[in-house]
Parts: structure tokens; sequence; C-alpha cells
């Protein structure tokens, strides 16, 4: 017996979702355009290296044709569709930091989420919980970043390998931590924190600073300050 295999595919909403797409390796077909011009100018004003791609094998078409590509209009006039690629992040050693959503909720941070981590070179962005780490607001919100990152969803910490760091409030402070490249570091959601599962799992529970009087901060930019940290370390050590 034959065994099919099912290709999933993604909408990529805009020009930057496209170009980031492409340059980090995204299969994308088809790339539909309303304007062809104008897409090569933004190529040329954003992507220079993707000026070729847009000017040559972008397809122009009217609006009808991209709302049936895309779902809906987009004010870069730009769109497609690509294949979401297979997330592998065990290969050892690894050599920079999983970040470990622990049940997210909002889809927006978690698109940012994702956005920080590829632009800081973490691993791959993992997530527990019921959310799908590729649903399309998860997407807008990475502007096309993942496909420069692993994502993907696990069961629970138990299926990662690596010092499970856990970030929350009562933890040691982040300024007197070393973070190993092959740390894994969990964030709660911003409403619920941890739940006592992962936290219970961890190996260590690390604090982010924060002035007296301020509660917490927005789960993106928690990740931003830890991969920032483990990065500026990394390079100093």
């Amino acid at each position: 017996m034959t065994t099919l295999h099912v290709v999933e595919r993604v909408v990529l909403e805009g020009f930057h979702a496209v170009k980031h797409a492409l340059r980090f390796g995204g299969r994308v077909d088809p790339v539909v355009v309303l304007d062809r011009a104008a897409a090569v100018a933004l190529a040329r004003s954003h992507a220079p290296d993707l000026v070729g791609f847009f000017a040559d094998r972008a397809r122009e078409v009217d609006a009808a044709g991209f709302t049936s590509v895309v779902g809906r209009a987009h004010p870069t006039g730009v769109g497609g569709l690509a294949e979401r690629p297979a997330a592998h992040w065990s290969a050892a050693p690894r050599t920079a930091p999983l970040v470990l959503l622990d049940n997210p909720r909002n889809l927006g941070n978690f698109g940012a989420v994702v956005r920080v981590a590829a632009g800081l070179g973490a691993r791959g962005v993992v997530s527990t919980g019921d959310v799908d780490p590729w649903h399309p607001t998860v997407l807008r919100g990475s502007a096309g970043l993942h496909f420069a990152v692993p994502v993907g969803r696990v069961a629970g910490p138990a299926e990662l390998t690596g010092e499970l760091i856990a970030f929350d409030a009562d933890g040691e402070d982040l300024r007197h931590a070393r973070v190993p490249d092959d740390a894994v570091l969990a964030f709660g959601s911003e409403r619920h924190g941890l739940s006592a599962a992962v936290r219970a799992s961890a190996d260590r529970v690390v604090s982010l600073p924060m002035r007296p009087g301020v509660s917490s901060y927005n789960l993106t930019t928690s990740v931003a300050m830890a991969l920032y940290h483990w990065e500026l370390f990394r390079r100093a050590s």
C-alpha cells in the first residue's frame, strides 16, 4: 500500500512574510502580487536580494485572484502560499537555547516571540497547550520568520533535552545567572504564568530584573531579555 505524503500549506500575508519565507528556504508557490512594478520597488528598498524573484517569478493577479490565494487584501499587495516545514530541534549538540512557551494564549505575542527568537538566533520555539504554533495570527505576528527557526508543539518539557530554566518572579536574578547554549528557556502565559508541571520540571528558576512596583513584562519582552542575556555573555566568554 502506498503512503501518501500530505503537504500542509500556510498563507503568507504581506511582503515581509513572503520575503522572510523566501530568504530562509521556504517553498513558496505561488507568490501573488497586485502590481509587479510596486512589488519590485518594495524589493529594491527592503530586500534587494529578492528583486529578481519578484521581477521574474511572482504572479500578477487582480484583486479577486489575490483574495482567492491569500484570503483577504493586504496593504502591500503581496502574498503567497508556502509549505509548512517539519520542525526538528533534537539534534545534538545544540548551540543555542530553545524557547518553550507554556500554554500561550495570546497569538500575536506568540508570533512576536518567534520574531525575537529568529533575530537573536535561538534554536527554535516550542509550545505546550492547544494553540497551533502555525495559526495564521501567530504566523502574521512573526512576519514569516517561522521559516527562520523551527517552530512546533510538544506535550511537555520531558520531550526536550538540555537544562530547563524556568522564568518566574521569585527565581534567581538573571543578572547573576549564566545560560548554557543548550538550555530550554521556559516562559508562562502572561495571565497565568508557568504551570505547576513545568515549574516542577525546572532545573533552575530565574527572574528578570524589574523595578519595584512594576508587576510584569510583556511575554515578548521577557523572551528578548533572556535571549539577549544569553547572547551577550556568550560573546563575552
